[in-house]
C-alpha cells in the first residue's frame, strides 16, 4: 500500500472511525470574534492563493451568520476555475495548515485546519461555476437577511448535534434538506425580496 501525504486525511469512506470523523459535533453561542477570524485567514489566502481565486474568499456556514449559534468552526468557500488546476495551490494551502481530505472530490476540494480532532478552519475549493458555489452563497445570504429562517436552522443544528454527536455525516446529512429548502426559497424569492 502507497504512503499517503502527511498532509492528507481519510474521509469516513476510507477511514471508517478514523482521523476525520474524530471531533464531536459541538453547537456554541454565536461569538462576534468569527467575522475577525476569517477576515485574519482570507488575508493569508489571499497572499498565499489569491491568483487561484478568481470567485474571491468567502465566510460562509454558519459562523458567517451573525446571531447564530454554530459548530466554532470558520467555513471558507473559495471560488477556483477547476478541479484539476486549483490542485496547483494545495502546497500552499499545506504551508498554511490546511490538511486536505478527498471528501467529495467530485464537486470540491475539502480542507481543514488544524486537525482532524481539533478543527478551527474547513475550506472548500469549489469551481465558481457550479451550482454548488452559487447555492453555498446564496444559502449564507438568505440566512443573514431572515432571522427567522436562521434561528429556525440553529434549533435545527442544536437538536441534530445532540442526536448525532459521533456521527458528523450523518448530523451534515441530516440538514441537508432544510438547506436546499433554504436554497429553494431564495431562488424563487423576487429580486429585492
Amino acid at each position: 500500500m502507497p504512503e499517503r501525504d502527511v498532509r492528507q486525511i481519510g474521509t469516513e469512506r476510507d477511514d471508517p472511525g478514523g482521523a476525520f470523523t474524530e471531533e464531536p459535533v459541538r453547537i456554541v453561542p454565536y461569538d462576534p470574534t468569527w467575522p475577525e477570524r476569517f477576515q485574519h485567514e482570507r488575508v493569508a489566502l489571499a497572499g498565499a492563493i489569491g491568483e487561484r481565486a478568481p470567485g474571491g474568499i468567502h465566510h460562509v456556514g454558519a459562523t458567517s451568520v451573525p446571531g447564530l449559534q454554530a459548530k466554532p468552526i470558520i467555513d471558507i468557500l473559495i471560488g477556483v476555475r477547476g478541479l484539476s488546476e486549483s490542485r496547483a495551490c494545495f502546497d500552499q494551502l499545506a504551508a498554511l495548515g490546511y490538511l486536505y481530505a478527498p471528501y467529495r472530490a467530485h464537486e470540491m476540494h475539502w480542507f481543514c485546519k488544524p486537525h482532524p480532532s481539533r478543527r478551527t478552519h474547513h475550506l472548500h475549493l469549489v469551481p465558481l461555476d457550479t451550482p454548488r458555489f452559487r447555492a453555498e452563497l446564496t444559502f449564507r445570504d438568505y440566512l443573514r437577511s431572515h432571522p427567522d429562517r436562521a434561528l429556525e436552522y440553529g434549533q435545527l443544528k442544536q437538536t441534530l448535534a445532540t442526536r448525532f454527536e459521533r456521527d458528523r455525516e450523518a448530523y451534515t446529512e441530516a440538514k441537508s434538506e432544510f438547506v436546499l429548502e433554504t436554497v429553494r426559497r431564495a431562488y424563487d424569492q423576487p429580486p429585492g425580496g
